[in-house]
C-alpha cells in the first residue's frame, strides 16, 4: 500500500535512518519535474542532517488515492549545521548556524510506481522557517502599524 511506503519513510528519516529511506524513491525520482534520481535524494537528507541534526517531520494528515499520496507534515529542527546545497529555497547555503529551532508546516506529494516514489513535489513555508531562524524580520502583526 502506498501510504504505508510513504508512513514508513517518514519513520526511517526521523530516526535517521537515511539510507533505509531512500530505497523508498524509483533510481530515476524526480523532484518538481527535474530528474534528480534516488542519489540526488540522499544528498538532500544528508544535507538537511548535517544543517538540522535533529531534524523531525512529523504527519499530520495523509491522503491517498491510486498512485498518489499527500501529506502535510509538521517539521521542525534546530539550526546546527551549514547547508551546501540549495534545498529550503536556497536560502540556508553558506549561511552559519543560528542555533535557533523551527517548526512549519508543509505538504509533500508523491506519485508512486511499482511501491517506490517516482515523482515528488513540495510546498514547504521557507519564509517562516527563516523567521523563526532569525534570518529574516518578522512579518508584522495587524495590530502594528506600517511605517
Amino acid at each position: 500500500m502506498n501510504q504505508d511506503i510513504i508512513r514508513q519513510q517518514y519513520e526511517q528519516i526521523n530516526r535517521g535512518e537515511l539510507d533505509a529511506a531512500v530505497i523508498s524513491f524509483a533510481e530515476d525520482v524526480k523532484t518538481h519535474g527535474r530528474l534528480i534520481g534516488r542519489n540526488g535524494f540522499r544528498l538532500v537528507l544528508d544535507d538537511l542532517y548535517t544543517t538540522f541534526p535533529d531534524l523531525h517531520q512529523e504527519i499530520i494528515d495523509m491522503v491517498a488515492e491510486g498512485d498518489t499520496v499527500i501529506v502535510r507534515v509538521m517539521v521542525s529542527g534546530t539550526h546546527k549545521g551549514v547547508g551546501k546545497i540549495p534545498i529550503n529555497g536556497g536560502l540556508l547555503v553558506g549561511v552559519e548556524p543560528t542555533g535557533k529551532h523551527f517548526e512549519v508546516q508543509q505538504i509533500h506529494w508523491y506519485k508512486l510506481h511499482d511501491g517506490r516514489i517516482v515523482e515528488h513535489w513540495a510546498n514547504r513555508d521557507d519564509i517562516g522557517m527563516m523567521q523563526q531562524l532569525g534570518l529574516l524580520p518578522q512579518a508584522p502583526t495587524p495590530n502594528q502599524k506600517q511605517l
